[in-house]
């Protein structure tokens, strides 16, 4: 296997290393919100277990995503996920105009993947 398509491969993984930190992220927020406070011992259990999971998978996945690209992807990740699944699961109101800065934010996390893609970190190299 050739160095660049090993350095994709690697990229590849990282990043499905990323979308697991992010949805353990998720779990983590909605188990906090229904731990009450850490005050149900099943829910804050769950919520320090989701914690340990997404920091493990997101420092996984820093070792090959810069970290400020990694971070805000994987808080984005968990900011949408909280507020979409918090609004399923817990009947959390979301408003048009959430919905919308959801949008944006989901918005931003498909560019800074686009952005770190292959190709556009070729023709960076290239100039």
């Amino acid at each position: 296997m050739s160095a660049i398509n090993e350095r994709n491969t690697d990229r590849g993984r990282a990043w499905i290393m990323l979308l697991l930190a992010g949805a353990f992220e998720i779990g983590y927020a909605l188990s906090v919100g229904s731990s009450k406070a850490f005050t149900v011992l099943s829910w804050s259990i769950t919520a320090v277990i989701f914690f340990l999971l997404t920091l493990y998978f997101l420092s996984v996945a820093l070792r090959t995503i810069d970290v400020g690209i990694g971070y805000a992807v994987w808080a984005g990740i968990g900011a949408v996920g909280a507020a979409a699944f918090g609004s399923i699961l817990l009947h959390q109101t979301l408003t048009a105009v959430q919905v919308f800065w959801l949008a944006v934010i989901i918005a931003g996390v498909v560019w800074l993947k686009l952005a770190d893609s292959v190709t556009l970190r070729s023709e960076k190299s290239r100039a």
